[in-house]
């Protein structure tokens, strides 16, 4: 079955991004997808390698954030201005 799909710019830009994250094609990546979801559980089977990239292609969606310095995390910083 051959599909055309017309996307905006902002989502185009996306599917390459996890495509290449992936090491794989647009139409690989887009296949993977598509199997994903329509194919029962048993059949989604992934190496190692596989599920690798596609945690890090998961990874790309999401905002960067900065790490929080050891005060920010310490005892005394989360029970803050709490009876104890």
């Amino acid at each position: 079955m051959t599909v055309t799909l017309h996307l905006n710019p902002e989502v185009e830009a996306g599917l390459l991004a996890h495509a290449q994250a992936s090491g794989l094609t647009v139409e690989a990546f887009l296949l993977r997808v598509v199997e994903g979801a329509v194919l029962p559980a048993s059949e989604k089977i992934q190496s190692v390698e596989e599920r690798a990239a596609a945690f890090e292609a998961w990874s790309l969606g999401h905002r960067v954030t900065h790490p929080l310095s050891d005060d920010a995390v310490s005892r005394e910083a989360i029970y803050e201005g709490q009876d104890r």
